[in-house]
């Protein structure tokens, strides 16, 4: 383990790699019922769907942890989902097979640029405060997510969002929980996230927010999987809509997870596994398109096992661990309520916004596409559209203000891939 992970250099060791695998794994597990239901509006049976999600993010971050060494993980993204089934499949007129070789391809596409140059180039054409504004952004976002899984708060018909029912059990569980994360957290209890996640499961079921319904082990089916398992259609491959959405897929794809990488990196204070990071999930991203899901990115929630002390890539396997042995305990993973998690998110998405201090304010050509990308990545629960507006407004301002040579020449085009992007999912 010291030889693989090289655990006392980056100061940790095999217990806190193990607690930090754990908690990322109860943070994340939710996305194996939530990516299988989303699938299944694509037309993926369900159970199919729920072993691909299970399987990709055990490979994944298998992968990225033996590949890379971070305690980053990998599993399918939320919003890459929904574009897999409700803009390409519904919207866009393919089977949900077509949609799989479009991932197969930005796959490929994301290969090419993570093992040549062209990773360097991207990372290095983009400026300091747009990589900070990614990180705080990712932060608000957590909030919103640990808030709203909480119903704390609410879509709305008359504001963007409203308060929810502050005196539900999950409200209150939530509101509870937060504090007793914090305490720990703040005096460095060791297993602080996971006692909190333990402590407010139990608040939980005491206040009527979850039940526990026992224990059960199931062995799921693979025959309805088989049918899922490596089943690419190339069938409309002759067609250019075919090729013009894998090239916008992919750009989705690539950009965001630069965006967490740098974000996750940020947090870890470590960036020598940036670029074997980003080829790892380049390679994930092929393997997704075969096992039969979505996309998979450097998860958000990625966040919680680096907050736990996890360091090395053993964090990431562990958790693929579990999620290999999840699949005989679907049962189980219902038990951990939302509002459990939630304390965790928050706090980690406060954590996270103290890299506001280093974007300059005064500059607006700096500040303003900076605080843009801060508003619009929870405003649109996207990071891909946030990122956007603030790619594109960046090189854009500088060439106003007559500091265009301030822009590295790459960033210009990334700007007009952005643009174009918006094109492709407006026009087509």
């Amino acid at each position: 383990m010291e030889r693989l992970f090289k655990l006392t250099q980056h100061g940790t060791t095999l217990t806190k790699e193990f607690s930090a695998g754990f908690i990322s794994y109860i943070t994340v597990v939710y996305i194996i019922i939530v990516n299988a239901t989303i699938l299944a509006a694509a037309g993926i049976p369900l159970e199919a769907g729920i072993i691909a999600t299970i399987l990709t993010s055990f490979l994944g971050c298998l992968i990225i942890g033996f590949w890379s060494n971070t305690p980053i993980l990998l599993i399918p993204g939320m919003g890459l989902n929904a574009m897999f089934t409700y803009t390409i499949v519904q919207s866009g007129g393919f089977t949900w097979q077509e949609a799989l070789a479009m991932v197969f391809v930005t796959g490929l596409i994301f290969i090419v640029i993570a093992f040549t140059p062209i990773a360097k180039v991207i990372t290095s054409s983009i400026p300091n405060s747009l990589k900070e504004a990614i990180t705080i952004g990712i932060g608000i976002l957590l909030i919103l997510i640990g808030f709203d899984n909480a119903g704390i708060i609410t879509d709305s018909e008359h504001t963007l969002l409203a308060i929810g029912d502050l005196s539900s059990p999950q409200a209150i569980t939530t509101f509870i929980g937060l504090i007793i994360t914090v305490l720990l957290f703040v005096k460095n209890i060791p297993g602080n996230l996971l006692l909190s996640i333990l402590i407010t499961s139990l608040l939980s079921i005491w206040f009527g927010g979850a039940t526990f319904e026992g224990i059960s082990l199931t062995i799921p089916s693979l025959q309805e999987y088989i049918g899922v398992f490596g089943q690419l259609s190339w069938a409309q491959a002759g067609n250019l809509v075919f090729w013009l959405t894998s090239i916008s897929f992919a750009m989705v794809i690539v950009f965001e997870n630069i965006g967490l990488i740098h974000g996750h990196s940020k947090l870890l204070n470590r960036y020598d596994g940036i670029k074997k990071s980003l080829q790892a999930t380049a390679i994930s991203v092929l393997s997704s398109g075969i096992l039969g899901t979505s996309p998979t990115v450097a998860s958000v929630e990625s966040a919680a096992g680096i907050t736990a002390g996890g360091r090395t890539g053993l964090t990431s396997i562990v958790t693929g661990l579990f999620f290999l042995v999840s699949i005989l305990f679907i049962p189980v993973i219902k038990i951990v309520p939302a509002s459990a998690v939630s304390p965790i998110l928050i706090l980690i998405g406060v954590l996270m916004l103290q890299n506001i201090v280093h974007i300059s304010i005064d500059d607006l050509t700096e500040s303003l596409p900076a605080l843009l990308i801060i508003v619009l990545i929870p405003l649109t629960y996207s990071i891909a559209d946030g990122m956007a507006i603030g790619f594109v407004l960046y090189p854009l301002l500088k060439l106003l203000m007559g500091k265009g040579r301030e822009v590295h020449p790459a960033l210009y085009l990334i700007a007009l891939l952005f643009v174009s992007n918006f094109v492709i999912q407006y026009a087509f």
